[in-house]
């Protein structure tokens, strides 16, 4: 397990940080979110350190999803009020990352709960078929070069 000693989520996986722990394997860490957006709040982070997504590997991203999808499942049967869930992963300072290991919210939903996810003004406009072919070009080529990598793919 790799860790920072700096890093409030490394200091809770590796025991040495309160938390309320609601899941724990090999992989992933799950723990209530001391500033919940609503009752039931849980983060799910790799045991290994990774600032970004781009620093996390391949098993540890493979598991975060199959424990949120747990998390969700006990959530929805233990009494917290839970018609829906959403779960958020913010990479990056724009994006509203704070701490600087990848975690993934999950976020119980109740109607009326006022939390949400705002689209900005216009975002609801296509952008046409050909910028949207020319993107997935784009992102295709890199895709196919980062497989090409040692190590990648």
């Amino acid at each position: 397990m790799t860790n920072s000693s700096a890093c409030p989520f490394c200091r809770i996986v590796a025991g040495q940080a309160d938390a309320s722990l609601v899941l724990r394997d090999a992989w992933v860490t799950a723990f209530m979110d001391v500033h919940p957006v609503t009752p039931g709040h849980v983060l799910v982070v790799p045991n290994r350190h990774a600032a970004d997504l781009q620093a996390l590997d391949e098993p540890s991203a493979g598991a975060l999803l199959p424990a949120a999808r747990r998390v969700g499942e006990a959530l929805r049967q233990c009494g917290v009020p839970c018609d829906g869930l959403n779960l958020l992963l913010a990479d990056g300072v724009v994006a509203g990352q704070s701490v600087f290991h990848v975690h993934l919210h999950v976020i119980p939903r109740v109607r009326g709960d006022g939390f949400g996810l705002r689209r900005p003004l216009g975002s609801l406009q296509s952008p046409g078929r050909e910028a949207l072919e020319s993107t997935a070009a784009a992102l295709r080529k890199c895709l196919e070069a980062s497989d090409r990598l040692p190590g990648m793919g």
